[in-house]
């Protein structure tokens, strides 16, 4: 995508990163379950160029397959970081670039994604796989040895394939169980907390996490049904008690957003994978990270403003505000083509923030 294409600044963000709608065809969402999101943009800023080499395919979805040794690849050496590793999209794209002494260390919660990015490590000694939160960054790379990376990316949008999986309890149009975890391994589903949670906390969630205005009213009636065993049933509730349905949209988008984004700490974790950048990207290194609703993408812009110009909201009313160390470049935002939002509907919402490690040290006592 040329940045000729660029989304205006001061067009609205998407309140969802949920790829179901009302007038969205079953057809139309199996053609782009398994396309990654802005995958050649993300990639040349982890790596931090400009763009990739001219490939010879039709489009960047068909580099993925390429190898690491031919005329397309830049062969950069380092460590980097894929903290969202999905179906595995980003990271092989960016494995076709990197230099065989590299090293790529993929995260995801998904014990599904986990069993693509083992498989891809078996035939790729530079992919080191954990199956965890990105929120252990720090740890989990102390572990193999690493203080620092040259690029850290992520993806922070729920995949395709999770919603096309109607068991995993994520989609309101496929039948399955009310979970909506990330890890089925560990922690408590949806079904699990909806029997236990009062009205006023539930409302008080769906208002957060999912900008719901009629959340009591929803609350109420969720918590009037029998059991929570279906998603289809749970949906159909939240569509009755919804009083205005806005066009071409779900009315229990906003609903099943929040109660996903609560149950998986997401905002939380976002803010934790944020904040351990600061020292785990080396100076020079790149941050990338792609969302797909306010809440996230107000955090991700929030926290570089504050990082790159030095501004801290505790200093505005001080006569003299400390100086306040700038921990990155100015970042830039960059949007999906027309090209991309036709092939795949599901990055209509999406937004790539990145932006440069200055090499001002990270210390501690600097963090508020």
């Amino acid at each position: 995508m040329s940045l000729l294409n660029n989304k205006p600044e001061n067009k609205p963000l998407s309140n969802v990163n949920h790829p179901e709608t009302a007038d969205d065809t079953h057809s139309d969402e199996l053609s782009f379950v398994h396309d990654a999101v802005l995958l050649p943009e993300t990639v040349a800023a982890v790596l931090g160029v400009k763009s990739l080499p001219k490939q010879t395919g039709n489009d960047a979805q068909n580099s993925v397959n390429q190898s690491n040794d031919d005329q397309n690849s830049l062969k950069v050496s380092g460590i980097y970081v894929d903290a969202t590793f999905g179906r595995g999209g980003h990271s092989r794209l960016l494995l076709s670039q990197l230099a065989d002494d590299a090293q790529l260390i993929v995260f995801d919660k998904d014990p599904t994604a986990i069993s693509v990015a083992q498989e891809l490590a078996s035939t790729d000694s530079r992919v080191k796989v954990v199956h965890d939160s990105f929120a252990t960054l720090t740890d989990s790379l102390a572990a193999m040895d690493i203080v620092q990376v040259d690029g850290l990316m992520a993806d922070l949008g729920i995949s395709s394939p999770q919603i096309d999986d109607g068991s995993r309890g994520f989609s309101f149009m496929r039948d399955g169980a009310v979970d909506m975890r990330m890890d089925t391994s560990r922690g408590q589903s949806v079904a699990q907390w909806l029997e236990k949670v009062d009205d006023e906390t539930l409302a008080n969630v769906l208002y957060e996490f999912g900008e719901e205005r009629h959340s009591r009213r929803i609350a109420r009636a969720i918590k009037q049904m029998d059991s929570y065993k279906s998603t289809l049933e749970l949906a159909e509730v939240i569509k009755v008690a919804h009083p205005n349905w806005q066009r071409g949209k779900h009315p229990a988008t906003q609903s099943f957003q929040a109660m996903r984004i609560f149950i998986n700490n997401e905002l939380g974790d976002v803010d934790s994978f944020l904040e351990q950048s600061l020292p785990i990207i080396k100076s020079g290194g790149q941050l990338a990270v792609i969302s797909f609703h306010s809440l996230e993408d107000r955090r991700i812009k929030q926290f570089l403003q504050r990082h790159s110009k030095g501004q801290y909201p505790e200093d505005e009313n001080l006569p003299m505000p400390p100086n306040r160390p700038r921990y990155f470049s100015k970042p830039k935002r960059v949007g999906p083509s027309k090209a991309e939002t036709s092939h795949n509907p599901r990055s209509r919402s999406a937004w790539l923030r990145m932006a440069t490690r200055t090499d001002i040290v990270y210390e501690q006592a600097d963090k508020k």
